[in-house]
């Protein structure tokens, strides 16, 4: 099936439509991560998506990525299947251009520049949003492709204790257990998870040589706490920790440092050990009626290290120290300020072999949201001051227009930087401290409808990067030399017609580079995908298709097209307890992500869900 075909489906259905709000769910959604503070997602000027707990319930995904690759401007590699390095390329952006935020904490690496989401599992998230398009100017550095925000879960109600377990293809076993209610001014929640799977041989062999043949596994256990005390009404302080180990095998290719010749064995055993781990003190204030003020110090690492036949060859850990203090102004009915002062302390740890070891990064932030009745307008301005490499300023202005009954056209122009890493600046022998930081000019146009419970967003976006890092033509340093340009076309649907919900994302994108005209490696120019769920009885049912066109990789490589189809079903066995069943890639295609990596053929899985 060709891209085409998915776009004639949607265009089909939405040739009468226009945008995404949720009008057709019965209690409004409502997001924060687009503006810093809580507005209904119909209001978003910037097109985002919020993905609600139930929806995760709903799809019986295994991990973050799986639901991340349906939306639209999103796209995820993994390098061997569940467990292993994932890369997130939102608008054709690099994987290290996405700022993944826990909680509105970094646990991001400052040296390699991204964050191991391949560890991040569902056991303990409550709804994920994403905003696209460049937001440097309300959360700093990476913000240049746009944010993946993950929420814990939050305690609430009645005590309420809930356990799942789930087998699968592979040797895949999962169980996770919780516990959260409230008791007076007192909310709680505890959530448990553990993952493990046989896998398969991360690289495949007939393909590389020299790689040992044998599946490669993971091992995954999640913790995540939170507990929140009301002071009175206006005030309340909130205690949340989260820790996610996993133990990843993997393949990869070893190589005589003189000579470059292959030195890798079959017999050799590769293994990552990685901790994401993060720990918040919050408070938030309602001063006055007008004035809402929050308070937090968080403190988010990475720990990796990394094994060869069980001795340790190399470890990198990140600590990012941070310290926030919000105040939301209402100046008006429709009319809020945002004024935000951060400080940040990255630090990597003692006896990695970097010439400097730890920088610090003060921020301050104001932002205007507005609401003329017909017309919308943000505007976001920030600066971030670091101690290697100096000042980042970067600015938003959103303008929304309604038009006619149910209609909106929205625009933006926006910059944004990425920082560079402690490798690009710091890492002896090859790194540069005269580097400046990457920056981003972004436009995007968009046309925007919802009503009678179906909505339609049509965005084109145009992003232009400069001063990117790379290597020089002698491989001996990294410099400022690349510039990229990433436009195109986003468009999706929601509609809810009865206990039917049908879904539909469709990206169309040239991402390149500007001085080669070569294509971006890894990003294809067009994917999209194709979902129906619907309730009947004791049912719940839906099925998603999902195409991904060709792909420019490594080596001049060429990865093909593919389209896969994934089931799930579950089935209330009683108001507590759930059967569920998922199967992806039902037609066992054989396709890559990445040249010479594997992806996990057909896959079923089969668990028990009981919720008090």
């Amino acid at each position: 099936m060709k891209l085409q075909s998915l776009l004639a489906g949607l265009l089909g259905v939405t040739v009468t439509l226009a945008h995404a709000t949720e009008e057709n769910t019965p209690l409004e959604i409502l997001i924060v991560t687009g503006t810093r503070t809580e507005q209904p997602l119909k209001q978003e000027l910037l097109h985002s998506t919020v993905i609600t707990e139930q929806e995760i319930q709903d799809s019986q995904a295994p991990d973050v990525a799986t639901l991340l690759r349906s939306l639209a401007g999103v796209e995820v590699t993994q390098n061997g299947g569940l467990g292993k390095l994932s890369s997130i390329f939102m608008r054709g952006t690099n994987s290290n251009h996405v700022l993944i935020l826990l909680d509105g904490v970094r646990i991001n690496s400052a040296t390699s520049g991204t964050t191991a989401l391949e560890h991040i599992m569902l056991d303990s998230i409550e709804r994920i949003e994403v905003v696209r398009g460049n937001v440097s100017s309300l959360y700093g550095s990476e913000a240049i492709g746009g944010v993946i925000q993950l929420f814990t879960k939050r305690g609430g109600g009645a005590p309420a204790f809930n356990i799942s377990e789930s087998v699968g293809s592979h040797g895949t076993q999962r169980v996770s257990a919780g516990f959260s209610g409230s008791a007076d001014a007192t909310s709680f929640s505890v959530n448990v998870g553990k993952v493990k799977t046989n896998g398969v041989s991360a690289i495949k062999p007939e393909i590389i040589p020299n790689i040992q043949p044998d599946n490669d596994g993971y091992d995954n256990t999640n913790l995540s706490t939170n507990v929140s005390f009301a002071l009175g009404s206006e005030h309340s302080v909130s205690i949340s920790a989260f820790s996610t180990r996993g133990n990843s095998q993997y393949d990869t290719l070893r190589y005589d440092p003189n000579t470059y010749a292959v030195t890798s064995l079959p017999t050799d055993r590769n293994n990552t050990k990685a901790a994401l781990e993060k720990i918040s003190l919050t408070s938030d204030n309602q001063f006055t009626p007008l004035w809402l003020s929050k308070f937090q110090l968080a403190r988010g690492s990475d720990d990796s290290r990394d094994y060869l036949n069980g001795a340790q060859t190399s470890r990198f850990k990140t600590v990012n120290k941070q310290l926030t203090w919000q105040n939301e102004l209402q100046l008006a009915d429709t009319q809020r300020v945002n004024l935000t002062a951060e400080h940040l302390k990255q630090a990597v740890a003692s006896g990695t072999p970097f010439n400097q070891t730890a920088r610090s990064v003060h921020s301050l932030l104001s932002g205007y949201v507005g609401d003329y009745g017909a017309q919308q307008v943000q505007l976001n301005l920030r600066q971030d001051s670091y101690s290697d490499f100096g000042t980042a300023n970067t600015g938003l202005l959103g303008y929304g227009l309604i038009f006619a009954d149910h209609w909106r056209a929205t625009a933006s122009v926006s910059t944004a930087f990425k920082a560079p890493t402690f490798n690009d600046l710091f890492y002896p022998g090859y790194s540069n401290p005269d580097l400046r930081p990457e920056r981003s000019r972004n436009k995007e146009v968009g046309l925007r409808y919802a009503a009678n419970g179906q909505s339609v967003n049509a965005i084109y976006f145009d992003n232009r990067i400069r001063d990117l890092i790379a290597s020089n033509s002698a491989f001996t340093t990294v410099i400022n030399v690349d510039q990229a340009r990433i436009d195109g076309q986003e468009l999706s649907y929601v509609g809810q017609f009865g206990d039917t919900r049908l879904k539909a994302d469709a990206t169309l994108q040239n991402p390149r580079n500007t001085a080669t005209g070569k294509a971006l490696l890894k990003r294809a120019k067009k994917y999209a995908s194709v979902s129906v769920a619907h309730k009947f009885g004791m049912w719940n049912a839906g099925t998603e298709l999902r195409y991904s066109g060709e792909r420019e990789d490594v080596g001049a490589h060429t990865l093909s097209s593919y389209q896969l189809l994934n089931l799930h079903a579950a089935y209330k066995l009683s108001p507590q307890l759930n059967l569920s069943a998922r199967v992806d890639n039902l037609f066992n295609r054989d396709y890559s992500e990445a040249y010479s990596y594997n992806t996990l053929g057909r896959t079923l899985f089969i668990g028990l869900n009981y919720q008090q």
